[in-house]
């Protein structure tokens, strides 16, 4: 397990944070292994977001993580792209994200508040993302995430 020492010049918040935002990234790959194509548009019920709305919107609160740490507002709604662009950009943006953690430059916004806000807000999409696999046939296997090997800057899918 990752400690905060191991994050040279962040401080405890930041090495925090990129360590929910890599948990972010382990859940949520568990949920996009070894689905079949047709899982990117299953759909429960009109009003329940489908799994590539999921993952676009998780993107989008990644994007809105990446502006506020810089000190810009702005909430922008990506159209979903095809599921594996999709996959491919939910990487992309937890990776610009990490980056901006892992760097030295201040912070235009609380850790706190990115890790109450769209941090969290993406952990429960990771868990919508589950409960759709598994109503879609497709469970995943379950795990003891307190012995999971998560680390934060680990890009791997």
């Amino acid at each position: 397990m990752e400690s905060p020492t191991s994050v040279p010049h962040a401080d405890g918040a930041r090495a925090l944070l990129r360590h929910a935002v890599a948990t972010v990234r382990y859940r949520c790959n568990k949920s996009l292994r070894d689905v079949a194509p047709e899982f990117a548009h299953f759909r429960i019920a009109e009003s329940v977001r489908t799994p590539v709305e999921l993952l676009a919107h998780i993107g989008d609160l990644f994007d809105w993580s990446l502006r506020l740490s810089h000190g810009t507002q702005q909430w922008t709604e990506a159209a979903p792209l095809a599921w594996e662009e999709e996959i491919a950009r939910f990487h992309r943006v937890l990776d610009d994200f990490d980056a901006r953690l892992d760097s030295t430059e201040p912070m235009s916004a609380p850790m706190e508040r990115l890790l109450q806000g769209p941090v969290a807000d993406a952990l429960t999409h990771v868990g919508q993302l589950a409960t759709l696999r598994r109503l879609a046939g497709s469970p995943i296997k379950s795990e003891n995430y307190f012995k999971a090997n998560i680390t934060a800057g680990r890009n791997s899918a």
